[in-house]
């Protein structure tokens, strides 16, 4: 009667309890033969527990399917990929603009492929008012006056060890150039589990990088992280990073949710953004994939050099000085990311091949 499904591959994510304490607190609950079946030396691991005792296992991303695999080898373990509820994570004013081109686009997501009936203008001007609200807020809670006009970042997630928040700031001195080629602002927001004090860290290196570009590139970090201020995060942008340490993003689902408002991605090879990807049409990749040949060092070089390189030569000069080609890209985020990365499509795929 189970489904499982498996996520984010982190040793924290894997729970084993010691087999005295198991033997102990279950004697009597379960019958010894069962006990001795699925208790091995190491303890009770609740993941493998898991794998054993479901009819239907799967990954959240054929990435994620893959390295599952071989964490867990002799599992038969699939993949259904994540998605997003369109009309939750989709902005008033890009609702108000699909209910005027693609009638029923909320019960059918799959309709936003036809986003190229609308016109340019129609897309940046409903980017422009939600960008606004995200302006104003940004004003109120931070007193920081954001630029309207101003190519603006967002990065917003868990702040843990493997999200690496900090890669941006690696070099702050090519942060700085590719500043002075356009203007960037950069919006943060994102808390840490209480017990978790690499990830407080984290959030404390972003704050000390944000004081030493202060007077360059404009910064702010966004407190009390909620489903509200990331629902305003993902739709005010205009480029949405995400910088993990692959392969231990499951799947992730912020650019998902950025698509659905034409907000352009920026993002590490890992994830659901392997299946995204088209460089140059829904955004752009940061590094090599997860399954280049490559050291640690050698990965975390073309990460940078990517960052860096395509934010100062491609991102910026597309942004300011081709208006219709990143509208394009804009349009292309729609129509090749969030037609098919939303719960509808998620849950046919689970009723069909895992709950029926």
């Amino acid at each position: 009667h189970c489904i499982f499904t498996t996520h984010t591959p982190v040793a924290v994510a894997f729970e084993t309890f010691p087999r005295d304490m198991v033997v102990r607190l279950l004697a009597g609950e379960i019958p010894p033969t069962l006990l001795g079946e699925y208790i091995g030396e190491e303890g009770l691991a609740l993941a493998t527990l898991a794998f054993r005792l479901s009819r239907y296992v799967n990954g959240v991303t054929t990435a994620h399917m893959n390295f599952s695999r071989r964490l867990f080898p002799g599992f038969h373990i699939r993949a259904v990929t994540n998605g997003v509820h369109p009309h939750t994570w989709t902005s008033g004013p890009f609702r108000d603009l699909y209910d005027r081109y693609i009638a029923g686009w909320a019960q059918e997501p799959e309709l936003l492929v036809r986003v190229d009936e609308i016109p340019h203008e129609d897309i940046r001007h409903a980017h422009q008012q939600e960008k606004q609200v995200l302006v104003d807020y940004v004003r109120e809670k931070n007193g920081v006056a954001l630029d309207l006009r101003a190519l603006t970042i967002g990065f917003a997630r868990r702040a843990t060890a493997y999200k690496r928040a900090t890669l941006i700031f690696s070099d702050l001195e090519k942060l700085r150039e590719a500043g002075r080629r356009g203007a960037i602002q950069l919006v943060f927001s994102g808390k840490a589990h209480p017990a978790d004090a690499v990830g407080k860290q984290e959030i404390r290196e972003v704050h000390n990088a944000m004081r030493d570009l202060e007077g360059e590139v404009t910064a702010v970090y966004l407190e009390n992280y909620t489903m509200d201020l990331a629902s305003l995060m993902t739709a005010g942008v205009d480029v949405w990073l995400n910088t993990p340490l692959p392969p231990y993003e499951a799947s992730g689902t912020s650019g998902m949710k950025a698509a659905l408002n034409g907000v352009v991605n920026f993002s590490v090879l890992d994830g659901w953004w392997i299946e995204g990807w088209l460089e140059g049409t829904t955004g752009w990749a940061i590094g090599p994939g997860p399954g280049a040949p490559a050291s640690e060092a050698e990965r975390r070089a073309r990460e940078l050099q990517d960052l860096y390189s395509k934010l100062e030569y491609l991102i910026i000069p597309t942004y300011y000085h081709r208006r219709d080609e990143w509208t394009t890209i804009m349009r292309s985020s729609i129509a090749k990311i969030a037609y098919y990365f939303n719960t509808h499509r998620m849950m046919r795929r689970y009723a069909t091949e895992a709950y029926l």
